[in-house]
């Protein structure tokens, strides 16, 4: 394939508070890159999360866009305002451009006027949705004008079934995200805590699984040390934490997960619920990332119904909370157990996950779009 003029719309690159997608995108766009495709990478100014994190994070805001500036310097990130001018911004940076990918947390009046500008410019646009809201609160997705894409890429396969039968469009790919397996890596760190969560609030998609999976075995084992990083706690549930002994940490900017994940011995998932009924089997990108970085993973009931991993080998899946509380007492006590299952996990994602394998992938489809026009 020859190389391509592409261009990304996201909710934000510079920011990942309450926005993991960033790791992702920002790994997505650098592989591109490095395949020697032109990448151009668009967020609107003053994004929600990039507000957010200032506002909450104050000084700790400007060291985590330091820490990415200086990481990712290759990238060409430009911003937009949705104001008057819109339009005209729009079509003079993408004059030239072969696709554009967009982000289904962008606003819907921009999206809609890059896909009106598709005719006269004549490049290919494809909507990138790894969220839950299609299934959650599908009316808000027909705020797109989603039938004049040419293609949705849907971060899991019940994810493409509602594009495609729910929404009765044609071209929908199952497009998982990955693992920036440069920045993320096991570190050979001196282990400071037993258990690590790294999750935001998600209110009714998981407060009873943060009750049962990682509240119920602090309290069981009071000798556990627990970390929890994550943000929009509200006071009441940093309470639970607190009254459980967990120490919850608050943000984490995603460059520094590595370093979290070394410093425990263990790491435990706790998928929303939106992914273990009606979208079951689709992958939060949460796995890949700790599994990325040789941490031995155990998770609350989840089904890997597209066989992207092993379950039992890259990770466990503990039924109830005192399951969860047997396997960390177990795993605590074993470390060969702990580093086989961490191996285990890794070269899982390093084989088939990481964003160099999802850039492979995309342009894969952008040419199986392009033969299916032609």
């Amino acid at each position: 394939m020859n190389p391509l003029r592409i261009h990304i719309f996201a909710h934000s690159f510079v920011s990942d508070w309450s926005h993991s997608s960033a790791h992702f995108l920002r790994g997505l766009a650098r592989e591109l890159m490095r395949m020697g495709h032109s990448v151009r990478c668009h967020e609107e100014l003053g994004s929600w999360s990039l507000v957010n994190l200032v506002r909450h994070e104050q000084e700790r805001s400007i060291d985590a866009i330091d820490d990415f500036r200086r990481r990712f310097r290759e990238l060409d990130i430009q911003f937009y305002d949705r104001g008057s001018g819109l339009r005209e911004h729009l079509r003079s940076q993408l004059r030239g451009a072969d696709v554009v990918v967009i982000q289904e947390w962008n606003e819907p009046d921009a999206v809609n006027t890059i896909l009106d500008l598709k005719t006269e410019l004549g490049f290919r646009a494809f909507f990138l949705d790894t969220h839950h809201r299609a299934y959650t609160r599908a009316g808000e997705m027909l705020r797109f004008h989603l039938h004049l894409f040419d293609g949705v890429l849907a971060g899991g396969e019940p994810l493409r079934r509602i594009y495609a039968d729910g929404f009765g469009l044609r071209r929908v790919w199952t497009f998982h995200e990955g693992a920036d397996t440069e920045q993320f890596a096991p570190l050979d760190a001196t282990p400071k805590t037993d258990v690590l969560w790294i999750g935001n609030w998600g209110g009714a998609e998981r407060t009873a699984e943060l009750n049962e999976f990682l509240l119920e075995p602090a309290r069981t084992l009071p000798d556990l040390k627990v970390w929890a990083f994550g943000v929009r706690y509200p006071a009441e549930a940093i309470a639970w934490m607190q009254e459980a002994g967990v120490d919850h940490r608050g943000y984490l900017p995603d460059l520094d997960a590595p370093q979290a994940y070394g410093a425990s011995q263990l790491a435990v998932h706790l998928p929303r619920k939106p992914y273990t009924n009606g979208l079951a089997g689709m992958p939060s990108l949460r796995i890949f990332t700790a599994l990325a970085c040789g941490a031995p993973l155990l998770c609350a009931p989840w089904e890997d119904h597209q066989g992207l991993f092993r379950p039992g080998q890259d990770f466990l899946i503990a039924r109830d909370g005192a399951e969860m509380t047997a396997l960390i007492t177990e795993l605590l006590r074993d470390d060969r157990a702990r580093r086989q299952l961490a191996e285990h996990g890794l070269h899982t994602v390093r084989s088939r996950h990481t964003c160099r394998h999802r850039a492979e992938e995309f342009t894969a489809i952008c040419e199986d779009a392009r033969a299916s026009a032609a």
